[in-house]
């Protein structure tokens, strides 16, 4: 029997590793192998420390720290720890001494370490000190024209360069800095030019991350461990050194080198502190491509795949979807968008790949309503609603979840974050006010509706609360009951709030009711207690359980009465002749009513989760 071509569909791999995954460390922490490709087993580390102090009243500029570029390093098994070295401190006036940097590391047993960049030179040790990079020489040294490292002329060999010294005694500039690429200048006398001399250069590591998938930010461009420079008026170098501080008109510190740099410190020129190193950086660059790999996602007929092949489109599309806007985490494979403040969510990358790859899930709350004042409701949290979370692996999911999770286009989102109401006043006498709608992803959420008030003049009428995302609670009134504001509104499905609770009509107290929550009413009052906000929704979607969108609570009169508590979830507590409590910002939580200042709304809230390796 002859053997035939492929019939029928053909199953192909689903993941494309087509980018590099980096990983930044600013300070120190922990560092976790990426689950984007198993195979691999080596990553690049780069390694920069700390840079040195530069000496005070006319000493010399700080050293670079020193920098490691470690390709093909053995990714660890399991966690392991990351320092990120300081700078050193500056010296002070007059005379002090200055700091060397602290020096940065990658791994435990066996690890990567870079050396802190040297101190500058100062009166009570005049040559620079060694360190990755040596610190320059002091301003005016007539014993020792010489730059501060070992005796070869590395900082610490392989990691940076020898600090400059100066030609000849006298009041001449001081040295600068060794770089990672280049030694510091020497120092001149006073009868040359006043340029200055620059700090030595240091090195870029954007060749190394030229595979790195967009949407990262990097410190300085990637430009690190440049040593500071030299006074008078000392040039730094490439990589984050500081300037010498300026002599003209008005002598001024040295300047520090920029943080996450390793650069050194420029000089203080005469009766003035020098500056302070700049701190290190540590990065991890992990292959996450498949060698020889050109895979077509999902399941594809015969005649598609040779397509495919044939217009050579197999990597066109990236492999997963790369974003920016909001504050960034991390939760296993996942990325998420946390959205405190409206702005753009900026996609970067989007895929033409099935779902889940292709997939964002969303939380989105609007902002909470605010209280009522003279015996007011509690106001309603802010509208809640979930997509259902599995397109995005498994969390755990508030009940209001619905919805679908979206397919997102490269192209920029406009987040709106709703505002919390404002509450009301005891004079004049008004309802909370509304919280405002949250947008995400077309997504909208109403904002909470403002609680009631009593209108307590001569024959006036009870104000019910307002409606909204969740309606706002009742006020309290011996002459007739507050109705709570209805939840839900405009309706979707399922629900994105419940109503609020009825105001009492019984003394001694009058109590009022509270607002509205995500998962439940508020409560209503009675003769001698405000009745409870409705509690909140919980859901997973950053990885840790919070709950949001609890109602405000509602207020209670004199002396033997109970305010309402803030609902789970964010609500304000009602308040007994007291103001009312402030719904939590970011939760959408309602504002508590209160006889005298009522609470404002919480500020809402819009959480954006998609697959990103």
């Amino acid at each position: 029997m002859a053997n035939g071509g492929i019939i029928g569909p053909v199953n192909t791999v689903s993941d494309v590793f087509d980018k590099d995954k980096l990983t930044t460390f600013t300070s120190g922490g922990t560092f976790n192998k990426a689950t984007c490709n198993p195979a691999a087993s080596t990553a690049t580390v780069i390694v920069v420390a700390g840079g040195g102090g530069s000496g005070g009243d006319a000493g010399g500029a700080g050293g670079a720290g020193g920098m490691l570029i470690t390709e093909n390093h053995p990714l660890p098994a399991s966690s392991v720890p990351v320092t990120v070295g300081g700078g050193g401190s500056g010296g002070s006036h007059p005379a002090g001494a200055s700091a060397q940097g602290g020096s940065s590391s990658f791994g435990s047993s066996t690890p990567l370490s870079a050396t802190g960049g040297g101190r500058g030179g100062y009166a009570n040790n005049r040559c620079g000190g060694p360190g990755g990079s040596g610190g320059g020489g002091m301003e005016f040294n007539p014993a020792t024209p010489t730059g501060g490292t070992d005796s070869g002329g590395c900082g610490v060999c392989g990691q940076g360069s020898k600090g400059g010294g100066i030609a000849a005694p006298g009041n001449g500039a001081a040295g600068g800095g060794g770089g990672k690429s280049a030694i510091g200048g020497t120092g001149v006398a006073p009868s040359s030019p006043t340029c200055g001399v620059q700090g030595g250069a240091g090195l870029s590591v954007v060749p190394y991350l030229s595979d790195v998938t967009p949407g990262y930010s990097i410190p300085n461009s990637g430009i690190y461990a440049g040593g500071g420079g030299g006074r008078p008026d000392g040039d730094a170098n490439t990589g984050g050194g500081g300037l010498c501080g300026s002599t003209s008109p008005n002598p001024n510190p040295g300047v520090n080198g920029t943080a996450n740099t390793g650069g050194g410190a420029g000089a203080g020129p005469g009766n003035n502190p020098g500056g302070s190193g700049g701190s290190g950086i540590v990065l991890v660059v992990e292959k996450c491509q498949v060698a020889g790999g050109k895979q077509a996602p999902g399941v594809w007929s015969m005649n598609t795949v040779y397509d495919f092949v044939k217009s050579d489109n197999w990597v066109s599309a990236p492999a997963f979807i790369s974003a920016t806007g909001g504050s960034i985490s991390e939760n296993g494979d996942y990325r998420i968008h946390t959205f405190t403040a409206s702005g753009p969510f900026n996609v970067t990358a989007a895929i033409n790949k099935p779902a889940p790859s292709n997939l964002a899930d969303w939380t989105v709350i609007a902002g909470g309503g605010g209280g009522g004042g003279e015996l007011g409701g509690g106001g309603g949290a802010g509208g809640y609603r979930e997509s259902p979370g599995t397109s995005t692996g498994s969390y755990s999911v508030s009940p209001l979840k619905g919805g679908s999770a979206v397919t997102l286009t490269t192209q920029d989102y406009t987040i709106t974050v709703g505002g919390g109401g404002a509450g009301s006043t005891q004079s004049p006498i008004a309802k909370g006010a509304s919280g405002t709608d949250s947008v995400g992803l077309g997504i909208t959420s109403s904002g909470g509706g403002g609680g009631g008030t009593n209108n307590s003049s001569p024959g006036g009428a009870t104000m019910p609360g307002i409606a909204g995302g969740s309606g706002g609670g009742g006020a309290g009134s011996a002459e007739n009951n507050g109705a709570g504001g209805a939840g839900n509104t405009p309706p979707v499905s399922p629900a994105q709030g419940f109503a609020g609770g009825t105001g009492s009509t019984s003394g001694p107290n009058y109590g009022a009711a509270g607002g509205g929550g995500a998962t439940a009413a508020g409560a209503n009052s009675s003769g001698t207690a405000g009745g409870a906000g409705g509690a909140g929704a919980t859901t997973s979607i950053t990885g840790s359980a919070v709950q949001r969108a609890g109602g405000g609570g509602g207020a209670v009169f004199g002396s033997g009465g109970t305010a309402g508590a803030g609902g789970a979830g964010g609500g304000g507590a009602g308040g007994n002749n007291t103001n009312g409590t402030n719904g939590t910002d970011n939760t959408g939580g309602g504002g508590g009513g209160a006889r005298g200042q009522a609470g404002n709304g919480g500020d809402g809230v819009v959480i954006i989760r998609y697959k990103y390796q």
